[in-house]
């Protein structure tokens, strides 16, 4: 199998990974439960977590690092910490439907600014001019369709300067790019776990710059004689039992990333990149490929002659994993002027082996030469 799904969620993870999640199944009970050996060690593991992804990305209290079901999760908690109904909400022309799903429940708003697919200068304008008056601001980091990486320090420092709260979607950058959240000074900084932090999937992690509002109300594990969520950071936004095995894989998965370092694997996905983008020149197939410094290991293809579900499905039958269609971010299909057919999409990890992607090249050119 080649697996080039990993924009959805890593499938092949490191060892050690397993290994935790096992570990904390036989061993480990619920965090802030009692005062026992299998508690203890969950709260051991919990919080050791935290720091590893506090140290990960700059932030100064692990506290700070909040432990969520996904990115999905994240982002609404992010979302409705800061926006009410009706309020004016400028989002990027590439968000996924985590972000802009909670925005129209709310009834936001919402303002798109930035449409060009890897031109930072016109997102960088298109921000300056929507900004003013706004409540808040949301933006992702990387685009999950098209692997396009938006200005995202500039844009903070453009939030800054209108004084309007920033929430960040790391979903496809935690792990692959360098994220300093003290520099970024976003409000919130959502990322799952399951991705290129290699996670299990069930986890999550919000930065929070802010305090933010619970989105779920239970038991914290303190405090338990107020019959309101804690006001201190992170009891406030962690109601119920934590997820301690994925959370534990999650500690592994960070381990692996800080160990290898996001510049070693940036690198390799921007190898991948160069190689497909010699493959397949002359292919036929729509790439959808920007100056390297602005794109990281995701691809989209649109063939020509066939549908993006019947070449994802011929990859399949190859036993070559992608995705077809429109990725969850019909935003950003709007944006690249690819909602009509969607796109076919290639996204990379440490885990893909240079010959694999040759392959799956050799692979795509054959399926389209017998369908023309």
């Amino acid at each position: 199998m080649i697996y080039l799904d990993n924009a959805a969620t890593t499938l092949i993870k490191p060892v050690s990974v397993e290994q935790a999640v096992l570990r904390a199944m036989r061993t480990m009970a619920s965090p802030g439960r009692g005062g026992h050996r299998p508690a203890m060690l969950a709260a051991e593991a919990v919080l050791d977590c935290r720091i590893a992804a506090a140290e990960l990305f700059h932030v100064a209290d692990p506290e700070r690092i909040v432990f969520t079901m996904n990115a999905t999760h994240a982002l609404n908690l992010a979302i409705h910490s800061l926006v009410g109904v009706g309020d004016r909400v400028v989002i990027s022309g590439f968000e996924h439907n985590s972000v802009t799903r909670p925005l129209h429940a709310l009834h936001a708003d919402i303002h798109v600014a930035g449409r060009a697919v890897f031109n930072p200068e016109d997102t960088l304008a298109a921000f300056q001019k929507k900004l003013p008056k706004a409540k808040a601001a949301v933006c992702t980091h990387v685009s999950n369709a098209f692997g396009y990486i938006l200005p995202i320090y500039e844009i903070a420092e453009l939030c800054r300067e209108y004084r309007v709260p920033l929430i960040v979607d790391a979903s496809q950058s935690a792990g692959i790019l360098p994220i300093d959240a003290q520099r970024m000074g976003a409000a919130f900084i959502a990322m799952p776990g399951h991705k290129a932090l290699f996670g299990p999937q069930g986890t999550g992690i919000l930065i929070c710059g802010e305090t933010g509002s619970p989105l779920l109300y239970g038991g914290s594990g303190s405090e338990s004689f107020l019959q309101r969520m804690p006001e201190y950071l992170p009891d406030r936004l962690e109601a119920g039992t934590h997820n301690v095995c994925g959370i534990a894989g999650l500690h592994a998965g960070i381990a692996y990333v800080q160990e290898r370092g996001t510049a070693a694997i940036l690198d390799h996905e921007k190898r991948l990149l160069g190689i497909m983008a010699r493959e397949l020149s002359d292919s036929g197939l729509d790439l959808f490929l920007g100056d390297p410094e602005h794109q990281c290991g995701v691809v989209s293809v649109r063939p020509g002659r066939m549908d993006c579900e019947g070449l994802a499905q011929q990859l399949a039958d190859r036993d070559i994993c992608v995705r077809s269609g429109l990725h969850c971010a019909p935003t950003a299909h709007q944006s690249a002027g690819t909602i009509e057919t969607g796109t076919v999409r290639f996204s990379f990890s440490p885990f893909v082996a240079e010959e694999q992607l040759r392959h799956t090249c050799e692979a795509l050119r054959e399926i389209l030469s017998s369908s023309s």
